[in-house]
């Protein structure tokens, strides 16, 4: 096992920072909401970290089509989207590749072992919401593997704790150009004793005409449509035994069917098609005391994959992929000022693929953490973990984080190790062919874990209650970093199906990679008066990676260096309104076999405009891309334009 330790000068700024947080101050109304995504559950201002937390109230207001979408607008968070409504997107923070951002549901791990860029695929529709708690930076000390650039933890009704009785039902329809009918529905029924609730969701259309092109006189390409059918249901139930004993169940079906053509190749052959299906379950049994509790949460997922890369000559890819995740926690609250964790994992994972093989991988881990709060405001959070897995063996990871109140100001550090391991894709894709033609990916099975060291300071300022403005500046120093590089067929050791002389884009471990930004946040909430509300949210990340030997990879500085993003809600009686923006400085980039480019930046709006009609019942207009932004996140997978939708909406 290896470990290697951050830069002095930012561990000496880490101690500064914790030195400064031991002053004394005084407590004035900074953020009191309770997170889960860190195990004990803490406000904000004690966790030492940037945390966001978006409410369901927020969620069914905003502008979005889909929930990649959703999260694309929500500050330090990038999506990069192959296709429009959620058909498949790369989720990125702090310039964590898409492999590097842990997706939970209900704090269980739901990330692909195929591949990251199933990670978006989320069995969660947008009705059964509860929340979004959002960690930025490091977290492997609780949650292991994966959790280098962040944390989406999406917390549905059923696995809150709430207690109110209530019933709610809501839905809407909307229809719009090239076929598109989306659709949301949900209900969640809540007595004293138990809890039923579920959704659906769906967005679908014949997708845009994209033109054909001449590359040559010997080359040019048809022209084809970017459809796509995505439809998510889930059902949940929940039932209180007595004072202290719950269960919780929850089960999903996700199935996707869309246009994939230049995803993940630039090749003039590309007519690529793909059909995923993933199906959730999941379970929790709790026991909780007045100063102790206990919960012990398994999770099941299966998943499907087919992948056509042409019809004109024999490419069909399947895939099936298996996840089993059993988690054990424990919490004790010692007294008032300090609480202790602890946590047992077991998971497997396997797959059964024609191109990558068969394979099946078991993983333990086990952490400790205390959470301690002073009389004076200063909160210190410790975790340690160690995982055993039999693709990287043992890996230790720990986590520091401290926070200190002082007047309007809360001020907040945080030091850790990440570790990530080789997903299926990386280590076997096209390892199974017979004969894999030149500018292919291929895995490499020998890849070793990536392991990071993560440090962040930060301060938000509490101007008024209504105003609040946060500031980041992070580092991450990473060590065995995978991705995709060009290599020459006679450098890699098992090339029997591949052409002499020719480059493939090889999985490999990168030396050291360095990547340092910061995030800049302001959050405005005003009451305008009887029934009139004002929200406003602007986020900008700014971002620098570089890599010790000047290595050319794929996904490695894919991220935008410049992201600004932008969420407006305005609330006045009957009406409400939403703008969400976004706009991206990143590498531009040229894939003349299919005349395509990636452009240095672009902006896009969206808006949508509801009017209550009569009570519980109302009109809708969305807006996506209103200016028309022709642009794309990946060569050749183009964005849909302007696109207007209409539709009714109901809400008990």
């Amino acid at each position: 096992m290896t470990i290697s330790y951050p830069s002095m000068r930012l561990s000496s700024l880490f101690i500064f920072l914790v030195s400064a947080l031991c002053l004394q101050g005084q407590d004035n109304s900074l953020d009191t909401i309770v997170v889960q995504t860190t195990q004990i559950h803490q406000p904000i201002k004690q966790t030492g970290r940037n945390i966001t937390v978006i409410q369901s109230e927020e969620i069914q207001s905003m502008s979005f089509t889909s929930l990649d979408d959703l999260l694309q607008y929500i500050p330090g968070i990038e999506v990069q989207s192959r296709n429009g409504y959620g058909a498949q997107g790369d989720i990125t923070m702090r310039g964590a590749t898409y492999t590097q951002v842990l997706v939970l549901v209900n704090g269980m791990k739901q990330n692909d072992p195929l591949t990251g860029h199933f990670n978006s695929s989320i069995p969660v529709t947008p009705s059964e919401i509860e929340r979004i708690e959002v960690l930025r930076g490091a977290a492997s000390a609780i949650y292991g593997a994966d959790a280098v650039g962040g944390v989406i933890n999406i917390i549905t009704k059923g696995f809150t704790n709430a207690s109110d009785d209530r019933n709610t039902f809501e839905g809407n329809l909307n229809y719009g150009k090239n076929g598109l009918v989306t659709a949301q529905q949900g209900f969640s029924i809540r007595k004293k004793k138990y809890f039923i609730g579920g959704g659906f969701s769906m967005n679908q259309s014949d997708g845009e005409i994209i033109p054909g092109v001449t590359i040559d006189t010997s080359t040019s390409l048809e022209e084809y449509r970017n459809y796509f059918d995505i439809k998510t249901v889930g059902l949940s139930a929940g039932y209180q035994f007595n004072d202290q004993w719950n269960l919780k169940v929850r089960s999903a079906y996700d199935d996707r069917d869309f246009a994939a053509r230049y995803f993940y190749t630039n090749s003039s052959f590309d007519k690529s098609t793909e059909q995923t299906r993933n199906w959730w379950n999941q379970i929790q049994l709790s026991n909780i005391k007045e100063n102790a509790s206990t919960d012990i949460q398994f999770a099941y997922r299966y998943g499907t994959d087919k992948f056509i890369f042409s019809p004109d000559f024999p490419s069909t890819n399947e895939h099936s992929t298996g996840t089993a995740n059993l988690n054990i926690h424990h919490l004790r609250i010692i007294n008032e000022r300090l609480s202790l964790k602890f946590g047992l994992q077991g998971d497997q994972r396997w797959i059964k693929s024609t191109d990558r093989g068969d394979h099946e991988n078991i993983h333990f881990g086990t952490y400790a953490m205390a959470a301690y709060t002073s009389g004076s405001g200063l909160n210190l959070t410790g975790s340690i973990r160690l995982d055993y897995d039999d693709n990287y063996d043992f890996q230790f990871s720990p986590q520091l984080n401290a926070s200190k109140v002082w007047n309007n100001f809360l001020l907040r550090a945080s030091i850790g190790r990440s570790i990530r391991a080789a997903d299926y894709t990386e280590r076997f894709v096209s390892y199974n062919l017979d004969q894999l033609t030149p500018g292919r990916s291929l895995g490499n099975p020998n890849l070793a874990a990536e392991s990071a060291w993560s440090e962040e300071v930060g301060v938000d300022w509490n101007f008024s209650k209504q105003f609040k403005i946060k500031a980041t500046a992070f580092s991450r120093q990473s060590n065995n970093l995978i991705d995709y590089v060009p290599t020459l067929a006679d450098d890699i050791e098992r090339n029997s199906n591949l052409t002499l002389g020719s480059n493939y884009f090889f999985a490999q471990n990168i030396t050291a990679v360095q990547t340092s930004g910061i995030e800049l946040e302001t959050w405005l909430t005003k009451s305008l008066g009887l029934n009139k509300s004002l929200n406003w949210s602007v986020g900008y990340t700014f971002l620098n990676t570089s890599n010790e030997a000047d290595v050319i990879s794929v996904y490695i500085s894919s991220h935008a260096r410049h992201l600004l993003t932008t969420n407006f809600l305005l609330t006045a009686d009957k009406l409400n309104w939403s703008i969400t923006g976004r706009y991206k400085m990143r590498n531009e980039a040229v894939a003349e076999g299919i005349s395509a480019e990636l452009a240095p930046s672009y902006m896009v709006w969206n808006t949508k405009l509801r009017y209550e009609l009569f009570e519980h019942f109302g009109i809708q207009l969305q807006v996506s891309n209103i200016f028309d932004e022709q642009y794309a996140d990946f060569l050749g997978a183009k964005m849909p334009g302007r696109w207007m939708t209409g539709g009714i909406g109901v809400r008990f």
